[in-house]
């Protein structure tokens, strides 16, 4: 239910079945692949009620603050360790933005269950069914439906991105297009498992979006100094041995509930470490099992090879069209310093954080003949 005062969303009723669609999509995958409990699968209507509401009540202010709120359709009985109101809210922008300070934190979401036209706010809970349906207010305007992967560790998958009247639909085949094997593991919707090369590859790259700075990790093949041919010598701040910790604890895998939570903590604290260094200037060299071997790296075209002219751009959400374009259009420095690395280093892979939240994956495409530049941040949101 809308307060008074909005007109209904144009947006919510566009997108909505949509929405709809690829959320039935994946519990169907879900359920083929064995998964049991799942969760329940909210008509069109509910969807697009929820759409509605959430998006006024992201354009409201609590006592100054831009309220930030997780939307689950789950019922109580559904969740472990409900906590219930003794007298439901109303699915309104106003009840949502008042009880937002509550529930701003991360893993707190607002309950929402009942029959379209009767939706309300039940309570809060912290866990969500395997295919849970999630919709996040994260700005003024900007809406992020999710779906829950059915791990113990919480993940979720991004199902569509609404920001004012743009939205953006995630391709969930984006996976099995021509892409290398890293950009696949990373684009994947399939539950991957904690020490997965996509677990630790969107860790970083959430982690460098985090500190908004903008910044260049290169990912490397072991074993080989080929990028060295790549980089101005001498490079700021090698490190000999090359930084390990991540390395290794991606390679653990405890089984025990108490020492996979430590272990977890471990590994979030060693990727955001590494996360940080790529906000120093210059690139961050880490190989593709994880050995940090320098940052503040400058890239430097290699030595008797062609300057980059252009570069394939894409964006893995539905209607999207990969299109050529002059390297000069990509813009800022980072971006074609990544673009030239990956043209010189064609085993290798960039990832490049901007500023303003933009994250955009670098590789060499065999198929293509040239640089792809795959945007990506419809993924980490």
């Amino acid at each position: 239910m809308r307060g008074m005062t909005e007109p209904a969303y144009p947006a919510a009723r566009l997108v909505a079945p949509r929405i709809h669609a690829q959320v039935a999509e994946r519990l169907a995958k879900a359920r083929d692949q064995g998964l049991s409990a799942l969760a329940s699968l909210p008509d069109i209507a509910t969807i697009e009620a929820l759409v509605d509401a959430a998006f006024w009540a992201s354009l409201r202010r609590e006592e100054g603050f831009v309220p930030r709120i997780s939307l689950a359709f789950v019922s109580p009985n559904e969740t472990l360790y409900p906590l219930l109101f003794e007298r439901p809210l109303a699915l309104d922008p106003g009840a949502l933005t008042r009880v937002a300070p509550a529930v701003e934190r991360a893993g707190i979401h607002l309950g929402v269950w009942g029959a379209p036209g009767s939706l309300s706010v039940w309570g809060t809970t912290r866990t969500i069914p395997a295919g849970g349906f999630v919709l996040e207010v994260s700005a003024p305007g900007l809406l992020v439906v999710k779906q829950h992967r059915g791990q113990q560790t919480g993940k979720f998958v991004n199902v569509a991105i609404l920001e004012g009247d743009t939205i953006k639909v995630v391709e969930s085949r984006a996976a099995s297009l021509d892409y290398p094997a890293i950009l696949r593991s990373f684009l994947a919707d399939s539950p991957a498992t904690n020490t997965s090369s996509a677990n630790v590859l969107v860790q970083l790259a959430v982690s460098m979006r985090a500190h908004r700075r903008g910044g260049v990790l290169l990912v490397v093949p072991p074993g080989t100094n080929a990028w060295h041919e790549s980089v101005v010598q001498p490079i700021s701040y090698a490190l000999s041995p090359s930084f390990a910790e991540v390395a290794f604890l991606s390679r653990e895998n405890p089984v025990d509930e108490e020492r996979r939570r430590v272990w977890q903590e471990a590994l979030e604290r060693s990727v955001d470490a590494v996360a940080g260094l790529t906000a120093v200037d210059g690139a961050t060299v880490m190989t593709a099992d994880y050995e940090l071997l320098a940052f503040g790296a400058k890239i430097a075209r290699r030595k008797t090879w062609p300057q980059v002219d252009r570069v394939t751009m894409s964006e893995p959400i539905e209607g999207a069209v990969p299109t050529v374009v002059d390297a000069a259009y990509l813009g800022g420095t980072r971006h074609l310093a990544a673009a030239q690395f990956t043209h010189d280093q064609r085993d290798s892979v960039a990832f490049v954080a901007s500023q303003d939240g933009r994250f955009t994956i670098f590789a060499w495409s065999s198929h293509e003949a040239t640089v792809h530049a795959h945007r990506v941040e419809t993924r980490l949101l």
